[in-house]
């Protein structure tokens, strides 16, 4: 490790006894489902993946779920290890981390009523919201037996060459449904006193040490916050932290609000570490390591937190999926360098909850280690330009030059980002500053020659001599054609985002896409306090009502209202509900927030006319006007590709990428994707 600069971060990069490993760093890659188990070649994808990151310096790894019996699998194909001949198929994943000198521990998870199976179980016989399969209550008898199947899953794991597990007692899994009452209404030695509530996740831990033996680490995953109705108060969550340390756990891992939880917990609308004063709360009262998670992407902000004395590690999942060298950077003096998570969830959560394979928007390699290793190197050092610097743009550039490729890239703003720029002034979303602030700096350090306020045409490119060239030129706003639309009052919504104009305080959005939620999320908040909201944890306490209180049950109370600045509209189209093509795990959240402000949204409109009185149209076929001072256009886009067409005009081949290839649905997931892996084919 780089001297000089383990300086910067102290605590985080110091070591750490566990039970009897000792840990080369503070930083716990926290447990992930990633998917990789339903595509071909699972073990050999699951090795290089994690294997990545431990040779990036993570000081320890937990795996995703695995059951430990059929009822506690999350899905139909959902892993288990509960067979030798499972074990034996996972050592190549330890022995891969092993390999670069990494730790890994296996998660023992049991879904409980969250599980997508025929016949789900649980503490009793009441279902989940989240959930349309009623789950059974397991009789005592079950719950003895499941116990048995958490030790024997631990002693399989051992086989397997993994350095511990992980029970996982969050998040309203099948654990935290017995802790509770809002899930346990038992009359056995399972339900009622706390004791009895408690006494399932005691007697596993209990059970697993006495079955693996001390060297074997235990870590149990506490909901330190259950943030539903019903849940844990504060003086239970600790009384277990106590009772699982005396049982034989070797470190507490907290766990933040159960997934039916109506308050988002890793969402960008989350403050970063908003909710470290729960691990505090747990480290005060065992002696065992405490870890914090949740919203922590720096290294700056986990040394802070660390050093703060408020736990003993850091949980990080989505930050080692951005990017898997986070560690080793950190300690090499280039935490610059570190692809920040933007905690956007697009890729990782709303891909496991469509049944798709995760990967990462920030960074498209992330589960797809063993495809991008296969790739070959470039035969020769191309010359490529790239026409645009928007997220497409700038991934391609980055990418190309990072393989050796002298890269040009032009850029007709006055700074890079492309509808970055217009994403990062969305209240809550300044992680886009930190984004584009990587890519800045990625820039500088792989030499492009970046030229700003540039927008060279076919000629000029042909004259250049480049090998390659890219054109990533974006989109430009679709302009409906309504009777009146050059009326004053119109607006577009790049101008409303770039602060060019400011909204009147009636405002009516045409288009209820993800721009058009943006937009009346911006203008929903004070211009003034929009950032400094987001960033305040108290704020977002007090308008999610979060109690943070120690006598509060689950970490609730009611919400402050709030008093928005302006009176907003959302008009859709289509008949159906607005809000249907925003992000899985973020959308509800998003349309919850401006619930609260008091959005208005309707669907089924038809736009007859703009004039001095407002909007004149007709919702779901009965006319009304809407007196509005501003009308924002947020009407979809159209593929800003000009210089495609004059390229190809001259015989001149290019690729087309981002927006200018595909307007519909912008998206930077898509854009950057497509962005990285053309680089790749640049040979």
């Amino acid at each position: 490790m780089h001297n000089a600069t383990t300086a910067a971060f102290p605590t985080l990069l110091s070591s750490l006894q566990v039970g009897a490993h000792v840990l080369r760093n503070r930083t716990l890659m926290g447990s992930m489902h990633t998917r990789l188990e339903s595509l071909d070649r699972p073990i050999e994808r699951l090795a290089a993946f994690y294997a990545e990151r431990a040779r990036g310096g993570a000081g320890l790894i937990v795996t995703g779920g695995y059951a430990p019996c059929s009822d506690g699998r999350l899905d139909e194909n959902g892993p288990m290890l509960v067979t030798p001949e499972q074990a034996d198929e996972l050592k190549p994943i330890t022995n891969a981390v092993h390999a670069v000198g990494g730790k890994i521990l296996l998660q023992v998870l049991h879904t409980g009523r969250y599980a997508k199976i025929a016949h789900p179980v649980g503490a009793s016989a009441i279902p989940s919201p989240i959930n349309p399969r009623a789950p059974r209550a397991l009789s005592t008898q079950e719950v003895w037996q499941t116990i048995d199947d958490y030790a024997r899953c631990a002693e399989l794991a051992q086989r397997a060459g993994f350095d511990g597990v992980e029970i996982m007692g969050s998040e309203g899994y099948l654990i935290n449904q017995f802790t509770v009452t809002r899930t346990n209404d038992r009359t056995d030695e399972f339900g009622g006193s706390m004791e009895n509530r408690h006494r399932l996740p005691v007697e596993i831990v209990r059970r697993t040490r006495a079955r693996v033996g001390p060297g074997f680490l235990l870590m149990y995953r506490i909901s330190a916050l259950d943030l539903v109705e019903g849940g844990a108060p504060a003086n239970e969550i600790v009384h277990l932290a106590q009772s699982i340390q005396a049982a034989g756990a070797d470190l507490l891992n907290t766990g933040i609000g159960w997934h039916e939880a109506r308050i988002p917990t890793i969402a960008y609308v989350v403050p970063r570490a908003a909710w470290r004063f729960a691990a505090a709360r747990i480290k005060k009262a065992v002696n065992i390591p405490v870890i914090v998670s949740n919203r922590i992407n720096t290294p700056a902000l986990a040394e802070e937190i660390l050093a703060s004395g408020d736990a003993d590690m850091v949980s990080m999942a989505r930050p080692f999926l951005a990017d898997a060298d986070f560690v080793n950077k950190a300690a090499q003096g280039r935490a610059d360098e570190i692809a920040p998570c933007i905690a956007c969830n697009q890729a990782c959560l709303d891909y496991i909850f469509a049944e798709r394979p995760a990967t990462c928007l920030v960074n498209p390699r992330a589960c797809h280690e063993v495809e991008f290793a296969q790739l070959p190197p470039p035969q020769a050092k191309r010359k490529v330009a790239v026409v645009g610097g928007g997220a497409a743009g700038l991934a391609c550039a980055i990418t190309a030059a990072e393989r050796g490729h002298a890269v040009t890239l032009y850029e007709a703003g006055s700074a890079i980002g492309g509808q970055l720029n217009l994403a990062k002034a969305v209240p809550g979303k300044n992680e886009f500053d930190e984004l584009l602030r990587y890519f800045q700096h990625s820039i500088e350090r792989h030499g492009i020659d970046l030229r700003l306020q540039s927008r060279p045409d076919a000629a000029t490119l042909a004259a250049a001599g480049y090998e390659r060239i890219v054109v990533a030129t974006g989109v430009r706003p679709r302009t409906p054609q309504i009777p009146g639309i050059t009326h004053p009052k119109v607006v577009g919504y790049t101008d409303i985002l770039a602060g060019k104009v400011q909204a009147g305080r009636r405002v009516a959005i045409i288009g209820a896409g993800g721009i058009g939620f943006d937009v009346a999320a911006f203008l929903l908040h004070d211009a003034n306090d929009a950032h400094e909201a987001q960033q305040s944890v108290q704020t977002f306490f007090a308008e999610w009502g979060v109690d943070t209180s120690p006598d509060s049950t689950g970490g609730l109370k009611p919400p402050a209202p709030i008093k928005a600045p302006r009176e907003v509209t959302l008009l859709q189209r289509k008949p159906e509900k607005p809000g249907r093509s925003l992000g899985l795990t973020t959308g509800w959240a998003l349309k919850a927030e401006l619930a609260q402000r008091k959005l208005r949204a309707l669907s089924g409109c038809s736009y007859e006319r703009i004039d001095d009185e407002g909007l004149q149209l007709s919702v779901h076929g009965a006319p009304q006007t809407l007196a509005v001072d501003t009308i924002v256009l947020c009407a979809g886009q159209d593929s800003e590709n000009t210089l495609a067409a004059a390229l190809r005009a001259q015989g001149i081949a290019a690729d087309v990428i981002g927006g200018a290839e595909l307007a519909s649905e912008l998206d930077a997931l898509r854009a950057i994707n497509q962005g990285m892996r053309l680089a790749y084919s640049i040979v």
